[in-house]
């Protein structure tokens, strides 16, 4: 009986130690318009062993929960892989911005990544991107795996007002 009840008390001891090993990391300002914006997120973060996440659209957060930092990274980085983008409230855990632009002026631009699951995106893409000084036109639909952006711009200015909205994408070549 008295090695049970020691098993015992010596399991609830370390399990606070477990418990406050978790990181918690909120991303703020993502585009997150729709359910179908939730499931992508979840999907992504889904991608790595050991996190989780909680979205709340209205607050346009993302909370991730990871084992330790490292974890917490890796889930960041699935969420900027899939084409969502924020500000992240942890300054050990950095929101990859790279998207390939130089700040050259450009005619045509085309960005491959960028979350497009509903007409809702869309919408927020092109309010997005209207004062981009100079862009005139871009091909958005529901689903692009590309979006091809036209007018005399500076490919920076567009990508900037992209990741203000809580969009990322990468810049890809002819």
């Amino acid at each position: 009986m008295k090695s049970v009840l020691l098993s015992i008390v010596a399991a609830l001891a370390v399990a606070p130690l477990a418990w406050a090993d978790d990181v918690t990391v909120k991303l703020s300002d993502v585009h997150l318009c729709c359910d179908s914006c939730v499931k992508s997120v979840d999907k992504a973060v889904a991608t790595v062993d050991g996190a989780k996440d909680t979205c709340d659209k209205t607050a346009k957060e993302i909370v991730i929960t990871a084992p330790d930092k490292a974890t917490a990274q890796k889930a960041v980085d699935a969420l900027t892989k899939a084409g969502f983008f924020g500000t992240c409230t942890d300054p050990d855990i950095k929101v990859n911005a790279s998207t390939g632009a130089k700040g050259d002026k450009v005619q045509t631009l085309k960005v491959e990544g960028i979350h497009m699951c509903c007409p809702k995106c869309v919408k927020g893409l092109n309010a997005a991107v209207k004062d981009v000084p100079g862009l005139m036109t871009n091909n958005a639909t529901k689903g692009a795996k590309v979006i091809v952006f036209t007018g005399d711009f500076k490919d920076s200015d567009l990508m900037d007002a992209l990741q203000k909205a809580g969009f990322t994408g990468k810049i890809i070549a002819d």
